[in-house]
């Protein structure tokens, strides 16, 4: 565990990457195997489920370190962080003196085997998990890993380069078998990295291709018929898997979705075996997608209803063919995969399988005029995909580009700030914001993304010297600092006190050229509503 916390300071804190790249490698090269199972699956999200509530933590450090409920709340509060909270509170002088060191995979095992055990066995663990670990870094980490919100700065690329220069794989085969189903609890090192993981594990998808956003006009790119373009979707990006006569659904999140789509088993029947798709988890009805806050109502769901499949069907929208009859088909070029992906949906036949049509276009000034109308499509913009390209592994510049439509606006007023968590735990950084109803101030959505680190530190001094009322580490502010929020699609809702939830919302910048009575209106949501939503 103190080799993981030293690991994590070290990504926490430093900007360079070749820093965090040396560190990672650094750790794979000396850790146990055990340990390096696990930190590939934390830091690939495969983090242990929360086992024990955050009110029973401040109550059991509360006791530990003989301090009133109130005080740790108002400590809480100040440190804006619960696991940080705990890890100060507790002193020095409670630590047990040379503690034999236990590896991660001890903690974190010991999380899932104590799940269903009852509470004062949980206790048990946590304070003298607390107590045995040398200082408050490591128990800061150890409290992250519990909550299940355990977090870090470190792509799956920049994890994967330095397994690469432990293990001697090239970075795109170790991407591949770190991904799919497995339990870091019972599958070894050697296991994992093993090419036989690879042909044993049928649902196994491919790590996915990525692209970057286009910063240049499209002309910069060449000529317009070395590209295809395809409408940009929004949805969940998936694939699409049947092998030994089974199907799986994946997202880029690596979340097995099979049983959360029932509308795609009838594919196992019609799809030939041993075959893989790339495409978007879409609802649709007679091939047009449906709003993204459609999508919503089935995300999370454990048991779909009758209604539900009938109001909100879903629909795998493909646009790449990346394995066919077991061959991998991904440094094939686009055009070819493109073919043979044709050919499989028009053989499937069925409304829960469609292609993502091409986008035809002379020039490129004509498929910006395509691009205006995104909205109408469904679509957040296009994608731009050279011809000729293969299929890569994670963000790559060069062949795959994505061509966003600028974001709805709207000027608003912050009333709410609460402070943020991890490095801003001690800056007001999440804010509530407002359009006026009338006379009225009409609270519509949060944001706590956008701004640099100084005009947060603005923001913050602000909150500090205006606050009106305390709610918990919650603060009402005087309304007076104008922020244009930008965000990707409104939709209508009954669970905001505006009638409107906003997709993506985020500030744009600080208006500090416009004055509160300056903001737009409810009535100017509405009028979004009416036009954007669906």
């Amino acid at each position: 565990m103190k080799q993981f916390a030293e690991l994590v300071t070290i990504l926490g804190t430093s900007t360079k990457t070749n820093d965090k790249l040396n560190a990672l490698s650094d750790y794979f090269a000396s850790a146990n195997d055990k340990d390096k199972v696990w930190v590939i699956a934390l830091f690939s999200g495969r983090r242990p489920k929360r086992t024990i509530s955050g009110s029973l933590i401040q109550l059991w450090c509360s006791e530990l370190v003989d301090l009133p409920l109130w005080l740790f709340e108002e400590s809480y509060h100040t440190v804006g962080d619960l696991s940080e909270t705990v890890a100060l509170l507790i002193p020095d002088t409670l630590t047990i003196k040379n503690a034999e060191p236990r590896p991660l995979h001890y903690y974190v095992e010991k999380f899932v085997e104590l799940a269903k055990a009852e509470e004062e066995k949980r206790k048990e663990f946590m304070i003298q998990s607390w107590r045995e670990l040398a200082n408050p870094v490591e128990r800061f980490v150890f409290n992250k890993l519990l909550s299940g919100a355990f977090r870090i700065g470190v792509s799956q690329k920049l994890m994967v380069n330095a397994l690469a220069k432990t293990v001697k794989l090239e970075p795109s085969v170790i991407a591949h078998r770190i991904s799919g189903n497995w339990d870091p609890a019972t599958i070894s090192f050697e296991e994992l990295l093993s090419e036989s993981a690879v042909t044993t594990d049928s649902s196994k998808p491919y790590p996915f291709y990525l692209a970057y956003a286009l910063e240049d006009e499209p002309s910069s790119l060449g000529e317009p018929d070395e590209w295809q373009a395809e409408w940009k979707w929004d949805g969940i990006r998936g694939q699409l898997i049947k092998r030994n006569n089974e199907l799986f659904v994946w997202s880029r999140g690596e979340e097995l979705l099979t049983g959360k789509f029932p509308e795609y088993t009838v594919l196992k029947d019609l799809l030939p075996d041993g075959i893989v798709l790339d495409g978007e988890i879409i609802p649709a009805v007679d091939g047009k997608p449906l709003p993204f806050a459609l999508l919503q109502t089935r995300i999370g769901r454990k048991n779909i209803t009758k209604k539900q499949l009938q109001e909100v069907p879903m629909s795998f929208f493909s646009y790449d063919l990346l394995e066919f009859e077991y061959e991998d088909y991904r440094n094939t070029p686009l055009s070819t995969r493109r073919k043979k992906l044709e050919e499989v949906v028009a053989t499937v036949s069925h409304p829960a399988l469609q292609i993502s049509a091409i986008v035809n276009f002379n020039d490129w000034s004509a498929l910006a005029e395509l691009r205006s109308g995104s909205r109408n499509q469904g679509a957040e913009g296009l994608m731009l995909k050279k011809k000729d390209s293969i299929y890569q592994v994670g963000r790559k510049r060069g062949d795959w580009w994505k061509w966003k439509i600028d974001p709805l606006v709207i000027d608003a007023v912050m009333i709410y700030a609460q402070k943020g968590s991890g490095r801003r735990s001690n800056l007001y950084t999440d804010y509530t914001f407002a359009v006026k109803d009338g006379e009225k101030l009409v609270s519509f959505t949060k944001a706590y993304s956008g701004l640099t680190d100084k005009e947060f530190a603005e923001v913050d001094a602000f909150v500090k010297r205006n606050s009106l009322e305390k709610f918990g580490p919650v603060r009402t502010v005087k309304p007076e600092l104008v922020f244009e929020i930008a965000f990707e699609g409104i939709a209508a809702s009954n669970r905001h006190k505006s009638g409107v939830a906003l997709r993506f919302p985020r500030i744009n910048r600080w208006r500090k050229d416009k004055k509160p009575d300056e903001i737009n209106t409810i009535g100017d949501l509405k009028k979004m509503l009416e036009i954007y939503g669906k």
